[in-house]
């Protein structure tokens, strides 16, 4: 599915609706150059899953685990990562292959260690066309 969003307030809107379509168990890989609002839709996603703490990027974390009212967030950014192998040193794959349905993993950057992924997931590719206006390209 494509969306076209013209400004942060659809952004939001979108996630909102994406997020009622998630049961649990998801792994969502979001790509899109530097300033796509990789970070904006998963800060939306997480207030739309009930969390109440302010989202920032993880990017100096690599990980930051958030509570909703149903499901744990796990969101990952990758950005600072040379491959799979310097995640796996962290238990990365543990997030993904052994959580539970309680769980929801975004993961920023994907790319950077999409050497070790493998299986399911979701892919959101975000595409900047102007300041305010992005293109959301949803794969299941």
């Amino acid at each position: 599915m494509e969306y076209i969003v013209d400004n942060v307030k659809q952004t939001e809107e979108l996630a909102k609706t994406f997020a009622k379509t998630l049961r649990g168990g998801e792994r969502i890989l979001l790509n899109g150059d530097l300033g796509a609002g990789k970070t904006t839709f998963t800060k939306f996603l997480a207030k739309a899953l009930g969390v109440k703490e302010d989202v920032t990027s993880p990017t100096f974390t690599i990980l930051k685990s958030y509570k909703g009212k149903k499901f744990q967030l796990n969101h990952f950014d990758m950005y600072r990562l040379n491959g799979g192998m310097e995640a796996t040193g962290f238990g990365f794959e543990d997030y993904l292959y052994d959580m539970d349905d309680n769980a929801i993993v975004v993961i920023e950057w994907s790319d950077m260690v999409k050497d070790i992924l493998h299986g399911d997931f979701i892919v959101i590719n975000i595409t900047r066309i102007d300041d305010t206006k992005r293109k959301f390209e949803i794969k299941r």
